[in-house]
């Protein structure tokens, strides 16, 4: 009678997963039905309030019933399509219980997902309860709900109650470890004979690559026996992306105790740690919070740290023993300007538990700093740890504060990669078009945040995958210099594969970039316009030979080639008939 389906109008920019230009996009869907046979009419027709309508349809749907074939009208099925009477959302896992009765999960933008019951007679969405999952039975009178890793059974359209929930305790589950071994084995040499880009294995012989490495598996004692065989085996293929998804239940995991930091730098003062820099973060900003630098949080650089939660610290003890247990814990220190601890203060603060993202922006705004010092603030400077997310979030929280600058500088050392870098290079394309004149305040250029003068871009080995393309479109939309050293050369990417018996997986990279030339960058890299090494000692020194390099050229390129100005011009006057 009915067919029930997710669909979106908007999810044109969002479907296009491989371009990093999706990244603020959002799409929605909501729920529709078709009904199969022209004679069915439609749950949702307005009804007459007053006299009451045969239905006739229930006629038809008996004789239907009594046919053993399904029978469906396709001809004008898209005049059949109906919305169900709910707003555009986030909704997933659709089921029909029975005749009339769906059941699906919807998912709000801060990530919670609650179960909802639509009734067709009653034409009312209900929603039941918080939920991330569910799977009915053939019959449609029993289901199994998952909600933030427990599991209950019940009957469609209830709540979940504490006798419903499973214990999943209780199940345990025997294992021949050396069967699943083999199995394990095998299943990873299918895994990349099937799913591979290239059928032909980069020349390995993939059958006789399957005999020679099989051999050891009798020898095998452990899991990692297993997983080096393996690697040995896909090292064959020589090709990046090519890695072990988890290892399964290769090792007891031990417990591990969180430690805590503070987001600062310390030294060794006679038997004291005394704190040597403070970082500064963004505290507004989930993830970039500076736990010394909070309202109320007195503390300073050249301070003494003589006790964390009234324990003495002295350097007799690792510096971050201290600190065992409390991140994200209100931890109470003794902060002095001495060592004997005269006018000693105490403060509360809350440890984080990494300080990566505060060390990143350190480093990065201090690359600002350099470029806008050696330029006058002619350069920008930006800064894009990869091709996805973050990438992205870093590109517009330091380009559109710097469009108004003549040149750029764009770093992308260290790119981890992720989608095709379409966003940053649209935005660096643009050209001038037009500028726009006010009575009061300076004139406006458009596209507003867009530069026009010269650009260079900073690469180096460990920039990889997306993070190889990045440049690769630099060079080929010719919108620079590229300077540092040759990218990784990891360009054949990943997608999704069959996982293990024990959990684990393999990849078999399956998406392999070629252009006119062929297949390229893989195993190759992108390379620089010009090479500049980053030898230790230089950079221990505190120098920065590539980011130096690459202000001077962009210095010079600004001297032959500053981009062009247009003055406002004279105002019209009105012309005398």
């Amino acid at each position: 009678k009915y067919l029930y389906m997710l669909a979106s109008t908007d999810a044109g920019p969002v479907v296009n997963w491989f371009d990093q230009s999706n990244q603020d996009m959002r799409s929605t869907n909501t729920i529709y039905l078709v009904t199969l046979q022209k004679s069915v009419a439609s749950p949702f027709a307005k009804e007459n309030e007053v006299e009451e309508i045969k239905d006739t349809s229930k006629a038809a749907d008996k004789k239907e019933a009594a046919k053993k074939d399904l029978i469906i009208d396709w001809d004008g099925m898209s005049n059949r399509i109906q919305a169900f009477s709910i707003s555009a959302g986030n909704y997933s896992n659709l089921a029909a219980a029975k005749e009339g009765e769906i059941y699906y999960i919807s998912t709000s933008d801060d990530g919670k997902s609650m179960l909802h019951q639509y009734n067709l007679k009653k034409r009312k969405e209900e929603p039941i309860m918080p939920a991330n999952g569910f799977v009915l039975n053939a019959k449609g009178d029993k289901m199994l709900l998952n909600n933030q890793g427990k599991w209950s059974v019940v009957t469609p359209g209830q709540k979940a109650t504490p006798d419903a929930m499973v214990n999943t305790n209780t199940l345990t589950v025997k294992i021949d470890p050396q069967a699943e071994w083999e199995n394990i084995f095998h299943e990873a040499w299918r895994v990349n004979r099937d799913y591979f880009y290239d059928p032909g294995m980069h020349g390995a012989n993939w059958q006789a690559m399957q005999k020679k490495y099989a051999q050891f598996l009798p020898d095998i004692a452990c899991k990692s026996d297993l997983y080096r065989v393996m690697q040995w085996m896909f090292s064959e293929l020589a090709v990046g992306h090519h890695r072990f998804t988890g290892t399964g239940d290769t090792r007891v995991n031990p417990q591990f105790v969180p430690g805590g930091l503070l987001g600062a730098d310390y030294e060794v003062a006679g038997n004291r740690y005394r704190i040597k820099k403070i970082y500064g973060g963004l505290n507004w900003t989930p993830g970039l919070r500076s736990p010394l630098t909070e309202p109320g949080v007195d503390a300073r650089a050249g301070d003494f740290l003589l006790e964390v939660n009234g324990k003495p610290v002295t350097t007799q003890g690792n510096f971050y023993s201290y600190f065992e247990n409390t991140s994200g814990k209100v931890t109470t220190l003794k902060l002095s300007a001495s060592a004997d601890g005269a006018n000693a203060r105490t403060v509360q603060v809350v440890p984080i538990a990494s300080e990566s993202a505060l060390r990143n922006r350190d480093w990065v705004e201090g690359n600002m700093k350099k470029v806008h010092d050696a330029t006058n603030g002619r350069i920008a400077y930006v800064y894009v740890p990869n091709t996805t997310t973050q990438g992205h979030e870093y590109f517009k929280r330091y380009f559109f504060p710097q469009a108004n600058k003549e040149g750029i500088i764009i770093d992308e050392r260290f790119n981890g990669g992720g989608q095709l870098a379409d966003y940053y290079i649209d935005i660096l394309k643009k050209p001038a078009n037009s500028y726009w004149n006010f009575r009061y305040g300076a004139d406006l250029k458009a596209p507003n945040a867009s530069i026009q003068g010269p650009k260079v871009m900073l690469i180096d080995e460990t920039a990889g995958s997306g993070g190889d393309y990045l440049p690769f479109l630099f060079r080929q939309a010719k919108l620079g210099t590229l300077v540092g050293k040759t990218t990784w050369g990891g360009l054949v990417g990943i997608l999704g594969y069959p996982e293990f018996i024990d959990g684990g997986g393999v990849t078999a990279p399956n998406v392999a970039f070629y252009d006119e030339n062929g297949f390229g960058i893989e195993n190759v890299g992108t390379p620089p316009d010009v090479e500049v090494e980053q030898w230790p000692a230089d950079v221990i020194a505190g120098r920065d030979p590539q980011l130096e390099k690459a202000i001077e050229i962009a210095m010079k390129q600004l001297r032959d080639n500053p981009p062009k100005t247009i003055k406002t011009p004279a105002y019209p006057k009105r012309v005398k008939n």
